[in-house]
């Protein structure tokens, strides 16, 4: 799995590819918790080359959601895949996060 993080609009967003399996989820864990710890507590994070989520990369995010919550902050997530998807709403984790069709459009909704 590969992260990058950009600046976009002035908003943090998190580019993911690959694999998002128990053992990149460490990888995804530290490098959240990093971002989080600079001080940003509103972040994207773009699935739009992602191919796999599995239950552990699920907590990454929910523990990610639950450190920036008393802050005010959210996570907003784009680009799924039809498969990244389903896996979202199976979990019920679809009504957990808000999730966008593109960066832009989550972007959008953080500067309403």
């Amino acid at each position: 799995m590969e992260i990058k993080d950009d600046k976009i609009d002035g908003q943090t967003v998190v580019s993911l590819s690959g694999r998002i399996d128990s053992t990149a989820a460490v990888e995804f864990e530290e490098k959240l918790i990093e971002i989080i710890d600079t001080g940003c507590h509103v972040m994207v994070i773009d699935f739009l080359r992602v191919q796999f989520i599995s239950s552990a990369g699920l907590r990454v995010l929910l523990l990610a959601a639950k450190k920036v919550k008393p802050y005010g902050g959210k996570i907003l997530l784009c680009d799924m895949s039809k498969d990244v998807r389903e896996v979202f709403d199976i979990s019920g984790f679809s009504s957990i996060f808000e999730i966008h069709d593109k960066v832009a459009t989550a972007i959008a909704s953080i500067k309403k």
